[in-house]
């Protein structure tokens, strides 16, 4: 499905970003990357990003705290996120991860395989969710369009003096035609 959506990837260390971008790759998909919690958002409230790889412990801006800030807007609480962790798994991590709403939480250093199956179906689904959501409101627009609203709902009735293009101009009839009288005697 050809689109412009990045992945973005975020992590403090080089050689962490350069082995998910060369672990993404062979998706075809566009990489971009960031370095910090703040570089990140600065990126996704640009727009275009459709999945953001994020490490949880950043110095600054955590990962955690650029999943909350996301989540509360709406252009870009509804982007997937994969959190990744090198610290391991904790109930804490866990919990507060998955009730920000991340799709996943991954431990580092990943399964090549694993993430790119992970981030083709989120990548995918998101830009399919995306897609249907125009499609929506395009039809709306055109239903909108085709029934237009009540007259009490609409603006107010145009004054007579002003030219309309939609008006309709009324047909004068012709009155019936009259039947002679018939004579009853």
């Amino acid at each position: 499905m050809p689109s412009d959506a990045r992945i973005l990837i975020v992590d403090d260390h080089e050689d962490t970003l350069y082995a998910l971008e060369s672990t993404l790759a062979p998706l075809g998909y566009l990489l971009s990357r960031a370095t910090s919690g703040d570089d990140a958002l600065k990126e996704v409230l640009r727009g275009q990003v459709g999945l953001l790889l994020l490490d949880v412990r950043m110095p600054g801006v955590s990962g955690l705290d650029v999943v909350r800030y996301m989540r509360r807007l709406e252009q870009t609480q509804h982007i997937p996120i994969i959190l990744l962790t090198g610290f391991g798994l904790d109930a804490e991590l866990t919990t507060t991860a998955f009730a920000l709403g991340v799709a996943d939480l991954v431990t580092k250093p990943v399964d090549p395989w694993s993430l790119r199956t992970k981030v083709r179906y989120l990548y995918d689904a998101h830009q399919r969710s995306q897609a249907l959501e125009r499609e929506v409101r395009e039809l709306r627009a055109l239903a909108k369009n085709e029934h237009p609203q009540p007259r009490s709902q609409a603006q107010p009735h145009p004054s007579p003096a002003q030219p309309q293009p939609h008006a309709h101009v009324p047909v004068p009839r012709e009155p019936p035609a009259q039947k002679p009288a018939q004579d009853r005697t």
